[in-house]
């Protein structure tokens, strides 16, 4: 256990399962399934959150893809001191080409734990990639988490993850995304991520 109670991190892999449904060409609600695998009593089930999220239509015509995601949920203590949160994700994203840029000024909220009376945490995400060919696209991704919205805690504090990340295009139907990062802060500082979607 760390100071907060909550178990260490390291040598940990996180899963997470995704079911989502597309209602109409703009709506669509994800539902998720946190767990994890590790030593020392840390394989369990985390939590679950629930997606919706809205676009605006292409028929709009807009010069970048406009969406809004609203994710919310709970955890388990042990693994995450929050254990109630809200995310906003506004997502704009561009495709130029062969170059995909895409950012997520992504806000935080918390109703249980140590950080619910510290009103929205900004935490954005940056992703922007290359097709390298028909099939391969690689990139950098950033995820951010800076404190509270205008009144930011020291640099020293935040955590700034930074990914070399791929995207494999074989099949329409199928979605990979692989990556490996570092993170500023002493925990979780070298972190592995894959992706691996189906679309039915």
């Amino acid at each position: 256990m760390d100071e907060d109670g909550g178990l260490p991190t390291n040598h940990v892999m996180h899963e997470t399962i995704e079911i989502t449904h597309g209602w109409t060409s703009c709506f669509e609600t994800g539902f998720y399934i946190f767990n994890s695998v590790g030593s020392d009593g840390r394989t369990a089930y985390v939590g679950s959150h629930i997606r919706p999220r809205i676009a605006a239509p292409e028929s709009w015509k807009w010069p970048v893809g406009v969406s809004l995601s609203l994710e919310f949920g709970f955890q388990k203590a042990a693994f995450s001191p929050n254990t109630s949160t809200l995310e906003v994700r506004p997502i704009i994203d561009k495709k130029w080409g062969g170059l995909y840029v895409s950012l997520n000024p992504t806000v935080d909220k918390s109703f249980a734990g140590p950080d619910q009376n510290a009103g929205f945490i900004f935490s954005p995400n940056i992703k922007a990639s290359y097709d390298i060919s028909k099939v391969v696209a690689l990139g950098f991704e950033y995820y951010g988490t800076t404190g509270p919205f205008f009144h930011y805690d020291p640099l020293s504090e935040q955590d700034h993850q930074f990914y070399i990340a791929t995207d494999l295009n074989f099949n329409a139907n199928w979605e990979v995304n692989a990556g490996i990062g570092y993170g500023t802060q002493v925990v979780d500082r070298t972190i592995f991520k894959l992706i691996l979607g189906r679309r039915f």
